[in-house]
């Protein structure tokens, strides 16, 4: 289980109970949600996005229960936190005027309108970051270099960008290696040697976290001489700390922030309430290496003496809430954008009928 990608879906659920707290924003409004989880995969991204098109007319329930109103269309949604997957969901719901607000998509190409029509992200674009990459890498005196790209649209477009702006910085590459995490292991093999028998001591990672895992973990397996990493977003994901040959790597993160309260919502978890949610029930599991009564065989039984706030996870960790704030962002801002559809100044229409390319 990614516990990052929990805590992003956590503190969602708890930004909407924060939103539907508050008397001056959808006063007299509960907003209610669905969490699903794409597991990182594109099919399993589309079949979500199928789900969230589908359902029955659209209104606001106006009683204490969601059961109803569960089923309809969304009239908007937050991720999905991989631009590939962000890409086949948008193309989908574009279609139906669902608007997408991701936390952590940052290819250059969403931002094309003419595609992306009804796409919309509060991280900032892969079009910035590649740029300054390769001014910070000029900054250093860095001229020859190595890269590395995940074969997705992501990797692809984020690295030609970087390349044709290092080419006019006048910074040369030695090689430039691409791979995916599904393919054959001899796929991840050849890259890895081509790093490691390189004179290149600079290396330009434009990873998805899964590639670069699988990399570091074969790497390390015969250690090249100390690289020099340069990193996009996996640059801020704690996760690679556990990595030697990752200390001193640099690049450009999201801001760190502070969010008032998410750390009590995250850790007021019993073993009740994680028996709830099927996700709350593995991440429980994992984090204690025990089983929730009735849950899973072969394991001792969780006794009620586990203590949520002696982990130390990265769904725990709170230190550095960068991308955990862009999907606090993305949650108020479709909470805003059905405000101004349905409110005006001082009330809203609980009975109001939109359609979603409206929010």
């Amino acid at each position: 289980m990614n516990f990052r990608e929990l805590r992003f879906a956590r503190a969602m659920k708890f930004t909407i109970h924060e939103i539907n707290n508050r008397t001056d924003l959808l006063p007299g409004i509960t907003l209610g949600y669905q969490i699903y989880d794409s597991c990182s995969e594109v099919a399993m991204a589309l079949k979500v996005a199928f789900q969230f098109a589908n359902g029955m007319e659209l209104f606001f329930n106006d009683t204490d229960s969601c059961s109803k109103s569960a089923a309809a269309a969304v009239p908007a949604l937050v991720g999905d936190s991989y631009s590939i997957s962000s890409i086949t969901m948008t193309r989908m719901l574009g279609l139906f005027g669902i608007p997408q607000v991701s936390h952590y998509a940052t290819c250059a190409c969403l931002s094309d309108k003419r595609q992306y029509p009804a796409f919309f992200r509060t991280v900032p674009s892969d079009y910035h970051q590649a740029a300054a990459l390769a001014k910070l890498v000029k900054y250093f005196g860095w001229t020859w270099i190595g890269a590395v790209r995940s074969d997705s649209v992501y990797g692809n477009t984020g690295m030609a960008s970087f390349l044709k702006a290092a080419q006019e910085d006048g910074i040369c590459v030695e090689y430039s290696e691409v791979f995916y995490r599904t393919e054959p292991r001899s796929k991840l093999e050849r890259v890895a040697n081509v790093i490691r028998r390189s004179t290149a001591r600079v290396i330009v990672a434009f990873l998805h976290e899964g590639e670069l895992r699988l990399l570091l973990e074969e790497l390390a397996r015969q250690p090249p001489p100390p690289l020099q990493w340069v990193g996009d977003a996996w640059i801020i994901d704690p996760e690679f700390l556990r990595f030697n040959m990752c200390a001193g790597a640099i690049g450009f993160g999201v801001p760190r922030s502070v969010i008032p309260g998410l750390r009590e919502f995250l850790l007021d978890l019993s073993p009740a309430q994680a028996l709830k949610s099927p996700l709350l029930t593995e991440f429980w599991e994992s984090s204690f290496s025990c089983s929730l009564k009735g849950s899973s065989e072969g394991a001792r039984e969780c006794d009620g003496s586990e203590d949520i706030r002696a982990l130390q996870n990265p769904y725990t960790d709170t230190s550095q809430l960068r991308i955990t704030n862009m999907v606090y962002k993305a949650t108020y801002a479709i909470a805003h954008a059905i405000h101004g559809v349905i409110c005006n100044d001082t009330q809203c229409d609980k009975s109001a009928k939109f359609t979603p390319w409206q929010v």
